[in-house]
This record gives structure tokens, sequence and C-alpha cells, in this order.
């Protein structure tokens, strides 16, 4: 059986690279590899490819960025002629990037099986553009493997066959798992002259907190207080380095002396720079998880999350980004009376040799 991979997005690196290494020992299917280069700059792909290990794609579709329709329409035209070349038995996609629904479509048109790795998460909120392509993905997908029982129930409620659906696991955090320890001899805290405990990491890049200049200011408020007492480092996406730089924001975040603004950071560094953190602010769908594995408080600036079970066993509190409540909940973190958590079940590194088990054994 011939298998194609898909990565496009940072985020699809992690889930995709225990698939790969799991495949070595099925020798009776065939991976191949294809990036759609949906992320394009070196730190945000060639780097991650690196640090996990990944073969070299097999094809790069290097379609770069552009708005959502641009995106998506330019992987379909690039993505259907490797298809129609390399004829493959099944196509497999992971995530809800616009990576997934492009190669979803293009392979379901062309009666190719889809197989969606993480499906059935729902934030419940059609604003988000993730959203969308998970509902549009797992309506077209022949083979569902789910990361916690959140989503086996929310694709019986939407009438997927149970037959097609697997609870699995979690292949992001297979990949921690087993680069935890390789993370942990990063030299990351000394380039940066941080110590254990003494510093909260901050991500953001959801167009809710970064595109609305109100909504980022509201978290500028916040940032003001927690950098009284930790130092912040704050990994930049490129977007929301953009809209910091606007005029009223560019002078608020040059005050804060104990605001550490970096570029995107490779993997190992980052898993490191999180482990040892105080705490984590962030509106990121897969950090809610990795912090939860690593046992790190999280506080999610967003009103709703796909991924619930952090919330529910994990140490995540979902806040928002009014300042009072996000401060309430980093206040209860300060206290000990939040960030305590336990793992999921399945969340166990095995996420990734589940899947290919049950596809070795053609269940689809």
């Amino acid at each position: 059986m011939k298998i194609v991979n898909v990565v496009g997005a940072r985020p699809n690196f992690m889930k995709v690279a225990p698939i790969m290494e799991a495949y070595r020992r099925a020798p009776e299917l065939r991976p191949m590899l294809v990036h759609t280069g949906q992320h394009y700059d070196e730190r945000m792909s060639d780097l991650f490819f690196r640090e996990l290990g990944m073969p070299k794609p097999d094809v790069n579709l290097e379609v770069g960025s552009g708005s959502h329709a641009k995106q998506t329409a330019d992987i379909m035209v690039r993505f259907e002629p490797v298809m129609l070349e390399h004829k493959p038995d099944a196509v497999l996609v992971v995530g809800d990037v616009n990576s997934t629904i492009a190669c979803g479509m293009v392979a379901v048109k062309l009666g190719i099986k889809l197989i969606h790795v993480e499906a059935g998460l729902r934030s419940g909120d059609r604003s988000m553009p993730e959203e969308i392509n998970r509902l549009l993905t797992d309506s077209i997908s022949d083979l569902l493997f789910c990361t916690e029982r959140s989503g086996m129930e929310n694709l019986a409620r939407e009438g997927v066959s149970p037959q097609r659906c697997h609870m699995v696991g979690n292949c992001m955090v297979d990949t921690l798992l087993k680069n935890i320890a390789r993370a942990r001899q990063s030299d990351v805290l000394k380039r940066l002259e941080l110590d254990e405990r003494s510093y909260v990491v901050v991500t953001l890049h959801r167009p809710s907190n970064v595109d609305d200049p109100a909504a980022l200011a509201r978290l500028l408020d916040v940032f003001e207080v927690v950098q009284k007492d930790f130092r912040i480092v704050f990994p930049v996406h490129p977007r929301t380095r953009q809209r910091l730089g606007q005029d009223g924001l560019k002078q608020r975040v040059d005050a804060m002396g104990n605001l550490m603004l970096l570029e995107p950071a490779g993997y190992l560094d980052f898993v490191r720079l999180c482990e040892a953190s105080r705490l984590v602010l962030t509106d990121s769908g897969g950090i809610q998880e990795e912090t939860t594995i690593m046992r790190v408080p999280c506080i999610t600036l967003r009103d709703n999350t796909e991924r619930p079970v952090t919330c529910e066993i994990g140490t995540n509190q979902l806040v928002g980004n009014d300042p009072q409540r996000v401060l309430g909940a980093y206040r209860k973190v300060l206290s000990g009376e939040a960030g305590h958590g336990s793992v999921p079940p399945l969340w166990d590194g095995r996420a990734a040799e589940r899947i290919v088990e049950i596809v070795r054994r053609g269940r689809f």
C-alpha cells in the first residue's frame, strides 16, 4: 500500500514524524512524504525536519504564504499532479491547517482514500479558519484517528460511522516524549541567561488576539503586570511582530524591560523553554497538550478550545483575553491553586504505532 503523508505547517511536523518512524516496522506499507511549503521560513520548516529526524520530503510543493483562498487553491493545483503521477492508495493528513483540507479534497475527488490524524476536535467557533478545516476534512475522510474522547463523541454526534473512527492517542505527545531528554540538553537557558522557573513563556498568533489592536492592547495590560514578577520570554510569530510594531503598541512593548522578544524557536529549544518555565501563556492548540504532558501550568488566551481534555484533567485554564480573567488565572497558578493535572488516556508515546497498525490491516 502506497501512502502519501502530507505536512505543511510547523504543528504538522511533530505529528507526522512519529508516523514516518512507525512505518519502518510495516514493510508492506510504502510511505511518501509531501511538504506543501505552507510554512517556508527556515526556522519554521527545515530546522524542524532536522531536529525531528524526519526524512527529506519526496516532494516539496513550495506554496508559501497567501490568503486562505489563494493558499488553499495553490496547494490543490500543485498537489493534484503529484497524485496523478504517483497514484497512491491513500493520503494521510494531520491537524487542521490549509494543507490538510486542500490535499484532502484533491485525494477524495481522485478516488483516493483519505486518512485524518487528529480528527474530531471541535472548538465550536466557526470564525476560526481551523474549525472549518476540521469539519470539512472529517466529513470527507475514510479513516479518522482521534486524540481524545471528545473527538470520538463529536464524530458520533455528526453521524460518522463508528467503524471509521479510532481512539489512538496523540502523535504530538509521541514526539514530545521521544525528544524531551534531548531538549533538556539544549543550552537555550544559558544563552538567554535564564534560570528555571524564573520566567513565563508567551506565544500569540491567533487573529482574534493579534489582528485586533484593542485585543492586543489588552494582552499588553497583562504583560505589564506579569513582567514585574517574571521575565517574559516571547518567541514572536512574524505576523504578531508586525502588529506589535504599530503606533501605540510599540512604545508600550519598548517600555517593558522584562519582556524578551525572540525569533521563532526551534523545536528542542522551545520544548526546553516551556518545560523550565513557571507557566505558559498561549493561544496555541498544541501547546495546551504539550504543557499538560510537561505538567507546566498553561493559561490559554482564547474563549474556546478544541482540546477540552487539557482543561478537564490537564494543566490548562481557558480564560480568553480579558485582563482581569487572565490575571485571575495567573494568580491561581502562583498561589498553587491551579496548574496541577494528569495525563489523558493513551497519551503514552505509542499513538503512531496504533495508527500504522490499523492502516496496515486495511481497516477502511
